[in-house]
């Protein structure tokens, strides 16, 4: 299967109505067919089982949000050693250009798992590259990979390093800080009452309201953060 014959079959999955839905949530992402996620997951599977994957992989997935998604599901799920995974995954990073397929990819990677070092690697390189999407990478890599006792405190230090003024970036900063809030409370409250955070005033109001909203967060640490929302920064 070549890229226009995938485009064909996407096409042939497209919905008008969720076009619409999915370009209002994207707003400025041009190529939008209005695929639903688990069809171009089922065709990613599907060629990630021939033969002829890797050439697929090798043409440029250009013009078509899904089928940049189509891509990157493959690169997922193919069967390959773990090194060429992740050499395609770096190579993959700068064709994302949206919130979408960034998150939808990193949810993806399973291999961030099983051979979580290399993983952890990257997502601290892409958090020190300077571009917005591929910070928000690094950060929702961390978010849904790395929130482990292990982990959880360097991912707060890392995201206290860096900072962007891209919204997609902050965004995804303030996720991982209130996912840290619900999975180890008192690590991520001591960093937020810390006079030595520098979380941008944006991302730190943020990182409060998305913690506030879960409901994995106790009353009583709700408490805490309302308390810290009143706060100048």
């Amino acid at each position: 299967m070549n890229n226009q014959q995938a485009l064909l079959r996407l096409q042939q999955m497209a919905e008008p109505g969720y076009q619409a839905f999915t370009s209002k949530l994207l707003p400025g992402v041009t190529g939008i067919l209005g695929v639903r996620l688990p069809k171009v997951r089922a065709l990613a599977k599907e060629i990630a089982r021939a033969q002829d994957w890797a050439g697929f992989l090798a043409q440029a997935p250009e013009g078509c949000f899904e089928l940049t998604l189509l891509h990157g599901f493959i690169i997922a799920q193919a069967k390959m050693p773990p090194e060429q995974r992740l050499e395609r995954v770096v190579k993959f990073i700068p064709l994302i250009d949206n919130w979408s397929v960034c998150d939808s990819f990193c949810t993806s990677l399973k291999d961030a798992h099983r051979f979580p070092q290399p993983y952890w690697a990257l997502a601290g390189q892409q958090l020190e590259s300077g571009q917005e999407y591929a910070m928000r990478f690094g950060a929702v890599l961390m978010l849904h990979h790395f929130i482990l006792p292990e982990y959880a405190d360097e991912v707060l230090a890392r995201l206290d390093r860096v900072q962007h003024p891209g919204y997609y970036y902050k965004m995804a900063a303030a996720w991982a800080v209130a996912e840290c809030c619900a999975k180890f409370p008192q690590a991520a409250l001591d960093y937020l009452t810390s006079p030595s955070c520098h979380l941008d005033p944006f991302t730190y109001r943020k990182a409060i309201q998305k913690a506030l909203e879960s409901y994995r967060v106790t009353p009583e640490d709700k408490v805490r953060l309302r308390a810290l929302k009143t706060k100048e920064r």
